[in-house]
């Protein structure tokens, strides 16, 4: 009987590969998209196993890249290791992290029979559904970045996710490897807790402390006791050197030291990403001299930190969804001599549609250097609403354009540009999938 089910199991698989791949001709051939989440879609209809019969034949195991922040920097930096050791890799590439485009990233890599030939799955996971995935995947290696507050009107609070993620890992083999982000609280007690190997990743370094702790911060409160943390520095939003002062709950020590790994991409945001794929490229024994180099040759993701020459001019693409990331790319585009900034606020499902968060970024930075800020995206005022209430009510410098046509937007930040300057354009992601169809003449989904 068992022997009769696989074989209906691999014919009902080949069959729901094949009508996914073509769908996948048909969609890029009349040039409709991707196929990002079409072929998983309608392939899942017919095979609702289909994800856990196409993990379960990646022969080193599944990696799974979780968080709200770095996800697909991280993915594709440690996907660039593995290949330069000679892997072959299946991968989300497209950012699509739900169930379906999960499925379409190992379809692609699928054969017509339903045989899936790779050596590693890296799969960025939306942090919502980690629950739902975790059991059809089995990953060999976990990976969580950090935990803040993005799109509330559909996720909730930080606590409830790291919560429900804690009561799935826990029941996976103990030879599954966990590797948290020591330097945010509910992370490194959700390592602490659990029964499986974990390597913590994190910053040593106190001289990039933020002066102080940002307005945006979401998640200073002991996850053990719930008293108030004490810090010794932060280095973005609630990621630090902290302890309890009631309960003795404490950083968990980072496997790797901080600044022994140099990073390529700006952002001191990048540089936890870096060291998340470095922690988990070390765990799965690649060569040092190999993962050196690939970091320090490495080249962004689209849109996050994605720099592009657009009539002789350069671009620099810094995705920003939510106050953290936001404050963390506005902290790039003031640290820099730049004086043009483009920012593009949308309110699609992608973006989530409650465009509130916008007040707990620290905008005023941005406007007290002064300089030009066009904004456009289809919350235009909102934002622009934003920006003024950021002045200080003395003279400004600042040079506010709207503009509701993102095309005419882009043409307008370019022509305010300097030649010998770099123009800065803060997207959310929806916007930032537009922004790039418009720059580079075609859509990534």
């Amino acid at each position: 009987m068992g022997n009769k089910i696989q074989l209906i199991d691999r014919l009902r698989l080949g069959f729901a590969v094949s009508v996914a791949k073509s769908v996948t001709f048909i969609v890029k051939s009349l040039r409709l998209g991707a196929a990002s989440v079409l072929p998983g879609s309608i392939a899942r209809r017919i095979e609702p196993r289909l994800l856990e019969l196409l993990s379960q034949q990646v022969k080193n195991g599944v990696i799974l890249i979780a968080g709200t922040n770095g996800k697909t920097t991280t993915a594709l930096l440690l996907c660039t290791i593995l290949e330069r050791q000679g892997y072959r890799i299946a991968h989300n590439s497209t950012g699509a992290n739900l169930e379906n485009g999960l499925m379409t990233a190992l379809i692609e890599n699928t054969s017509l029979l339903g045989t899936l030939n790779v050596d590693y799955a890296i799969l960025e996971v939306d942090e919502n559904i980690v629950p739902r995935v975790l059991k059809p995947l089995q990953p060999r290696i976990i990976l969580c970045l950090n935990l803040f507050r993005d799109q509330l009107d559909r996720y909730g609070e930080v606590d409830s996710i790291s919560k429900r993620w804690t009561k799935v890992i826990s029941t996976l083999p103990l030879e599954t490897v966990v590797i948290p982000n020591a330097d945010d609280p509910t992370l490194s007690y959700l390592g602490q807790q659990l029964p499986q190997k974990v390597s913590f990743f994190g910053m040593n370094e106190p001289e990039h402390y933020l002066e102080a702790i940002p307005h945006a911060v979401d998640s200073i409160y002991c996850p053990s006791c719930g008293h108030s943390l004490d810090y010794q520095g932060v280095y973005l939003s609630h990621l630090g050197d902290f302890i309890c002062p009631q309960c003795g709950f404490s950083k968990s020590q980072p496997t790797l030291e901080s600044s022994e790994w140099s990073q390529i991409l700006v952002g001191l945001y990048n540089k936890y990403n870096t060291l998340a794929a470095v922690t988990a490229a070390q765990e799965l024994g690649v060569d040092e001299a190999i993962i050196r180099d690939a970091v320090n040759s490495f080249q962004a993701a689209f849109g996050r930190a994605e720099d592009l020459v657009i009539n002789h001019k350069r671009v620099r693409i810094l995705l920003s969804k939510n106050p953290v990331g936001t404050n963390e790319t506005i902290r790039v585009v003031t640290e820099s001599s730049d004086t043009t900034t483009l920012l593009v606020l949308n309110d699609r499902t992608p973006d989530g549609t409650d465009v509130s968060w916008i007040w707990d970024v620290d905008t005023e930075k941005l406007v007290q250097r002064g300089g030009t800020l066009v904004v456009s995206g289809d919350r235009v005022y909102d934002m622009a609403l934003r920006l003024r209430y950021s002045e200080n009510g003395s003279q400004s410098n600042l040079n506010l354009i709207v503009e509701e046509d993102l095309r005419q937007a882009i043409a307008t930040a370019l022509k305010h540009t300097p030649d010998n300057e770099t123009l800065h354009i803060l997207p959310t992601y929806s916007a930032m999938l537009e922004v790039r169809e418009v720059l580079t003449g075609r859509k990534i989904l």
